[in-house]
């Protein structure tokens, strides 16, 4: 395990590795370092511009070789973002390192973490926010496939398209209130009372009755969102949603093959 002192050691190296670099035109912290929220558990979040684009290859290639050459790197994998590629590396003391490749043209901030370093960035471009109306019918998407999950006796799956449905609704929360809905961040910020209610849609097994019973939870939650939000589309939809979260041992069984 890492401590506090080992990840910050590293954390200077490479940006004095990335002042050195005569390829790398500009860096900035992203992440929890950007927003001065390091904890014990915080990761190393490093964004690297790169103005001659036929040598971002070169350097995404050295950059790597320096990771598993001087910091112990032991596995990474990509993401990609449009024309950026950030690469994640795991190292040997389980500390976790993003290194992202920005071509010049698009080495801006894309939201509130990013903390420049060195170069020039261009003009924000925060990040498009999540649509309400796109996270109610993931929802809705989610809890049908739950039912049907169910009624095929795949339970294990029924509990992978409940957790997604959960997620859409809790996102629904973050965004009534202002906080994050990306990736669970401002799961934890809503109120005790709030956290408490969604508590109750987990299962607490995977039988079949305890899942039409969270799936109940969970639907009555998602209605509680639609009704804040807009009480003419809770009335419209509701009715239906209440049916696809009815419990119904002798509805239609589908086969499972061709299940999503």
């Amino acid at each position: 395990m890492f401590t506090r002192e080992e990840r910050e050691q590293i954390r200077a190296a490479l940006v004095s590795a990335a002042q050195e670099d005569p390829k790398v035109t500009g860096a900035a912290h992203l992440g929890s370092a950007a927003a001065d929220r390091l904890d014990d558990w915080s990761d190393v979040d490093l964004a690297l511009c790169i103005s001659a684009e036929g040598e971002l290859e070169e350097v995404i290639a050295a950059w790597t070789s320096r990771l598993y050459r001087d910091h112990r790197a032991v596995a990474h994998c990509d993401v990609k973002r449009g024309d950026t590629l950030y690469r994640v590396f795991l190292l040997h003391n389980t500390l976790q390192v993003d290194i992202s490749f920005w071509p010049a043209r698009r080495f801006r901030a894309m939201g509130p973490k990013f903390k420049l370093i060195f170069g020039v960035a261009s003009e924000p471009q925060p990040s498009a926010a999540a649509s309400t109306d796109e996270v109610i019918g993931l929802a809705w998407l989610y809890a049908l496939h739950v039912r049907s999950c169910i009624a095929r006796h795949r339970l294990l799956q029924a509990e992978y398209m409940l957790s997604n449905m959960r997620n859409q609704v809790l996102a629904l929360a973050c965004l009534r209130q202002g906080f994050s809905a990306s990736e669970g961040r401002g799961f934890d910020d809503l109120a005790e009372d709030e956290r408490s209610r969604f508590a109750a849609c987990h299962p607490s097994s995977l039988d079949t009755e305890e899942l039409h019973r969270a799936l109940h939870r969970t639907m009555t939650a998602f209605l509680t969102e639609i009704r804040l939000r807009d009480s003419d589309v809770a009335e419209r939809i509701g009715p239906t949603l209440l049916e696809v979260a009815r419990r119904d041992v002798d509805g239609p069984v589908a086969p499972a093959a061709g299940a999503l």
